[in-house]
C-alpha cells in the first residue's frame, strides 16, 4: 500500500498533483543538464558559472524550470527512502495534468506537509536546520522556529546538529536526523543502521513525516540554485511561526 496515502493522505494528494504536473522533460540544453545534475548531487557547491549558464539558457523561464528540477530531484527520493524503510509500496503513475504555473501546487504541498504533527516541534526544527546546513541555505540557517523554542530548544540544542551521532540528543531525534541525512546524501542506498534506527525509534507516521519534511525543506535548493537565499538579518536569528494552515510567517524583530 502506498505509504503517503496511509500515513499522510492530504500531503499524498498534493504530492501526486505536483508529480502529475511535472512529467514533461526539462529543456534539452547542456547547461540546464549540468545545473540539474549539480543541483541533485550537492547544490551547496553549485558554481557561479553553472548558475549564470543556466540563467542564460532558460531566460525568463528560469524560475519555472528550476521548480521542475527540484521536483525531478526530490520526488523520487521520497519514494526510494520510504520503500527502503517501510517496505516496498505501490506508487501509481498519475495522469498528466497541464497547469499554467507549478508554484501554487508546490505551495499546497508545502502547506500540507507543514500541517503534519507526528513529530514534536524540536525534532521538526532539527530536521529543517540539518537540511539548511547541508544545502547551505543562508536564509534557512538564519531562522529559528518559535514552536521549537517554546518546546525547550536552545542554541546549544541546535549546535549538536553538526555532531548529532555522538551528541546527547535522544535516540528518536538521532533516528530522525539519520533519516534526514539519508534523504539528502544516500536516498537510493539508505544505510542499514539508519533503517534499523528508524524502525526502532520512530513510528511509521513519524518516518513519513521526516521524509516529507526533508522534501519540503529541500525547496530551499531552489533559492540556493538561483542565488536568492540571502539571509534577511545580519545579526542574530530571525524567528518564524507556522500557523494551523501551514503558512509560515516571520516574527518582526
Amino acid at each position: 500500500m502506498e505509504h503517503l496515502a496511509v500515513h499522510a493522505p492530504e500531503a499524498a494528494a498534493t504530492y501526486d498533483a505536483v508529480a502529475a504536473a511535472t512529467r514533461r522533460s526539462l529543456p534539452e540544453h547542456p547547461d540546464v543538464t549540468a545545473f540539474a545534475e549539480q543541483f541533485a548531487v550537492d547544490v551547496s557547491v553549485l558554481s557561479d558559472e553553472q548558475r549564470a549558464a543556466f540563467l542564460a539558457a532558460t531566460g525568463a523561464e528560469a524560475f519555472a524550470v528550476v521548480q521542475r528540477v527540484y521536483v525531478g530531484d526530490v520526488w523520487p527520493r521520497v519514494r526510494s527512502v520510504l520503500d527502503q524503510v517501510l517496505g516496498a509500496g505501490v506508487w501509481p503513475t498519475p495522469d498528466d495534468a497541464a497547469v499554467d504555473e507549478l508554484w501554487p501546487l508546490l505551495d499546497d504541498f508545502m502547506r500540507a506537509v507543514a500541517r503534519l504533527d507526528a513529530l514534536d516541534p524540536v525534532t521538526t526544527e532539527l530536521v529543517r536546520l540539518r537540511g539548511a546546513r547541508q544545502h547551505d541555505c543562508r536564509v534557512c540557517r538564519s531562522r529559528r522556529s518559535v514552536a521549537a523554542l517554546d518546546a525547550g530548544a536552545t542554541e546549544e540544542t541546535f549546535d549538536e546538529l553538526d555532531r548529532w551521532e555522538s551528541s546527547t540528543l535522544p535516540e528518536d531525534r538521532k533516528a530522525a536526523l539519520g533519516l534526514t541525512d539519508a534523504m539528502i546524501w544516500t536516498p537510493y542506498a539508505v544505510p542499514a543502521e539508519v533503517v534499523a534506527a528508524a524502525s526502532d525509534h520512530l513510528t511509521d507516521d513519524q518516518v513519513v513525516e521526516v521524509v516529507l519534511d526533508v522534501a519540503r525543506n529541500a525547496a530551499n535548493k531552489i533559492a540556493v540554485g538561483l542565488g536568492a537565499d540571502a539571509a534577511e538579518v545580519t545579526e542574530g536569528v530571525q524567528l518564524f511561526t507556522t500557523d494551523a494552515d501551514g503558512e509560515v510567517s516571520t516574527v518582526p524583530g
